[in-house]
């Protein structure tokens, strides 16, 4: 079985946003190397703390960061304490990261960037694992997805009607399928990111893909907008033919 961690960036507002964008990130990786991961985060965390003062427990979370104060840490600090963040990610060969980004630019009121966004990421979470596609890729495994907490029962409800009803249009814009995820399992799993070093690195991803398409005026100055593409040797470029970094767009 595979575990997919996803975070958000930007908002899902159409009307007087903030943010141009809204994108998801889910990290993945099979049951069998979970505890693999886990002891890699914990020994990054035990250097964060070494070189940078950052203490075990304290929450990385990308915005924060970059708009706050953390602790006596100066801001350069925690810029590299991000792009550290991708770097490890980076060097697992056993996980694999899927990007979905919403260009609300143009879409019509009423437009469900919330729902689009998801179905899309389980769309192609449900493809790879039916593939085979993502690293241990067996074609009879299935997956569960965790989430930070804030999702909630709207996203119960999305995933809950796409195991019955799923429409994809057919090839050629006539018509449509009827394919409902069947190898997604159980209800998303909100947990406080708080509490989850793997929540915490794929918020990270989800910030740098936001900045990557509309960097605030610190991380351009900083040159760090294209951090993302530090992720390549990890992004499941399988998910997207129309971008080189596999990041599914609408």
């Amino acid at each position: 079985m595979y575990l997919m961690y996803v975070d958000e960036s930007g908002d899902t507002g159409l009307v007087n946003s903030p943010t141009r964008y809204f994108v998801l990130s889910g990290m993945v990786v099979h049951e069998s190397d979970w505890r693999q991961l886990l002891q890699a985060l914990i020994a990054f965390r035990r250097t964060m703390k070494a070189v940078y003062g950052l203490p075990m427990r304290d929450e990385i979370h990308a915005a924060p960061f970059i708009r706050g104060k953390v602790r006596n840490i100066a801001r350069h600090d925690r810029l590299a304490i991000l792009r550290n963040c991708i770097d490890e990610l980076a060097k697992f060969p056993y996980v694999s990261l899927t990007n979905v980004l919403i260009d609300k630019q143009g879409k019509q009121p009423g437009y469900d960037v919330f729902g689009n966004a998801w179905k899309l990421l389980f769309q192609r979470f449900e493809n790879t694992l039916k593939y085979g596609n993502f690293p241990k890729g067996c074609h009879q495994d299935h997956g569960l997805v965790v989430t930070d907490a804030t999702s909630g029962n709207k996203l119960t409800r999305l995933v809950r009607r796409m195991a019955v009803h799923n429409p994809i249009p057919n090839d050629g814009g006539l018509g449509y399928r009827n394919i409902p995820i069947l190898r997604v399992i159980e209800d998303p799993h909100g947990k406080d990111s708080a509490e989850s070093l793997p929540v915490q690195m794929v918020d990270v991803a989800a910030y740098f893909l936001l900045q990557r398409y509309a960097p605030n005026g610190y991380i351009k100055r900083q040159k760090a907008n294209r951090y993302f593409d530090r992720l390549l040797p990890v992004l499941n470029v399988r998910a997207s033919r129309f971008d080189a970094l596999g990041v599914v767009r609408l």
